[in-house]
This record gives structure tokens, sequence and C-alpha cells, in this order.
């Protein structure tokens, strides 16, 4: 695969722009589209000076080309934090179903795979616990979080009929909540603005009683299983994401003892059909890519922290 040609799209992002710097130290060429509607320039500006990385502001809903031979569309672009897709619901809409379109027509042009960015939204508010990828989903289509989800939920029904019909290899990601360097502090979920909040001495706000859980992964090891299912041979979903569970009140005790904060915790009202539960399964990803999670979630708390003072420091 060294020598190989990607467009990575919303490549300005937080996971973007690492996969960027993952396919890069791979030895590929890599060319990066992003509206910058949620990415921002600083995430890849040291990356422009690389001969085998090319930024160009682009939006996927728009018309899609790319010069020369590709071997890899990689679709990543998306509205994927609440703030953003409450307040930009149609965009959410378009990015998910005619941004994946787009990105599937160049991949099938280019006679490349499309690699399809999809999350555990899909799940909804789940029944089944932790989540499987047999497992359908609880999903209200009118209720605020649907554009997201739903957008997500076809772009896979997408992927997969461009696979059955024109035979692209597909690779289908469903990416449980990650975390790390490169998030916006504005992003709004749950780790950048708990920290946010304690580094600045502020009340860690957090929604209803605390008692939802998420399970929250490194963003190296997401990359890493984005390069092992890249190599994979397998066309079906993959949940990836870390199965230690935590409720969201402990996340913001961690947060708080790791920002060396004295905030006080504040409970505020809780979001409409928030999940109450997130946990992958993560049997398939084990058995078809040999991948596990492995960076605990203290030290990557510690990074993420380190990461965000250095950054309010500047």
């Amino acid at each position: 695969m060294p020598g190989s040609r990607a467009l990575v799209t919303g490549g300005a992002g937080f996971l973007g722009s690492h996969l960027c710097r993952r396919l890069l130290a791979e030895g590929w060429e890599v060319v990066c589209y992003d509206s910058l509607k949620t990415g921002a320039p600083e995430n890849v500006s040291d990356l422009l000076g690389d001969p085998a990385f090319t930024f160009e502001q682009h939006d996927v809903t728009q018309f899609l080309h790319v010069d020369g031979e590709l071997d890899w569309v990689l679709h990543l672009a998306s509205l994927a934090s609440p703030p953003d897709y409450l307040a930009h619901p149609i965009h959410t809409l378009k990015v998910g179903a005619m941004g994946t379109w787009r990105t599937a027509g160049l991949a099938r042009a280019k006679g490349a795979g499309l690699f399809f960015t999809s999350t555990s939204e899909v799940y909804g508010d789940p029944e089944v616990h932790p989540q499987p990828e047999s497992y359908r989903g609880s999903v209200d289509p009118v209720g605020p979080r649907g554009v997201y989800d739903e957008s997500k939920r076809f772009g896979e029904a997408l992927v997969t009929a461009y696979h059955q019909v024109h035979g692209i290899p597909v690779c289908i990601a469903r990416i449980f909540n990650t975390y790390g360097p490169a998030m916006r502090a504005d992003d709004g979920r749950a780790v950048p603005t708990f920290i946010t909040q304690a580094l600045a001495g502020e009340p860690i706000t957090v929604h209803g009683d605390g008692s939802q859980t998420r399970s929250l992964c490194y963003v190296d090891d997401l990359i890493e299983g984005f390069w092992r299912l890249l190599k994979a041979d397998v066309s079906h979903p993959v949940n990836l994401g870390n199965p230690e569970e935590v409720t969201m009140l402990e996340l913001a005790e961690r947060i708080r003892d790791a920002c060396g904060s004295s905030s006080e915790i504040r409970f505020t009202e809780r979001m409409t059909d928030d999940p109450e539960r997130r946990r992958p399964d993560i049997t398939r990803a084990g058995a078809e890519l040999g991948w596990a999670p492995i960076v605990p979630l203290e030290e990557g708390l510690g990074r993420t922290v380190k990461w965000f003072r250095e950054r309010t420091s500047r």
C-alpha cells in the first residue's frame, strides 16, 4: 500500500487531520478537501510544506473532481457534533447523503475504494447493550438528532449499494465516541467542553444527573483501526471504539482531576433523545482486523488536557 494516493474529505477536521498524518507517515500521497465549516486550517498547516500533501477548500455537496489517479476516497466530511448538526440540519443531511453520493461516484470513476466513516449514532438510544454490528438500532428519524443519525444510516446503505452494484471496494467504520488533540474547544461534546471549563475554573456542566454512559476511544487507537480496516477485505460495518464505559459524571470528575481543577460540577437540562447508554461490541474488529484499543482513559485524557493547556497558553 505504500505509494497509494487518497482523497480525504473533511481532512482538516479532528479525525481527518489525524488520518492525513497517518497516511503520509505510511508513504501515501494525500489530497485533503475540507469546506472549513467545522474543520480548521491550523489542523493541517504543518503539512502544507510536504510535497505529498495537497489541501483544497471544497464542499463535498458540490461537484467533486480530483486530477490524476486515486486508490482510495476516504469520506470523513461530516457535521458530527450536536451543536453543529442542530444548527445546520439541512447541510448535515446533504453532507451525509449528497456528499456520500458524490464520493461514491468519484471512487467508481477512478476505480478506487471508498472508506465511509459512519457512527455509533446509527444505533440511536440502544435497546441492546453493548451494541454489536447486527443490532439495527432505535432511531427517531424526526427527532432533533435524526438529521445526523439518518444521514449516516443512508450513507451506509448507499456505500453498500455501490459495492453490490458496481463492485467497488468499500469500508464502513462505525465510530464510537473519540477524543484527543485537535478537538475544537467549542465542539459541544463532553471531553472538550469539560476540559475547557475545568482549565478556566468554570463550573463543569453535566447534562441530566450524569448517569448516562459513553465509551471513549483515544484518537490514536481509532486511526490504527482505520488503517487496519483499509488493509482488510471487509465490506460490512465494523465497530471501532473502546468498550471501557464511564458515566458522564465520572468523566467530569476524572477530567477535573486531570486538569488539577477545583471547578464545581453543575447539572443542566438533558438533551432530547440523548442516548442513555453507549458501548461497542468490538468482537468483529478483533476477529477480522486484529484490533483493540490500547490507550487507557486516564492516559488519553492526560494527553488531551496537555494539548488543550498548551493551546490555551498560546
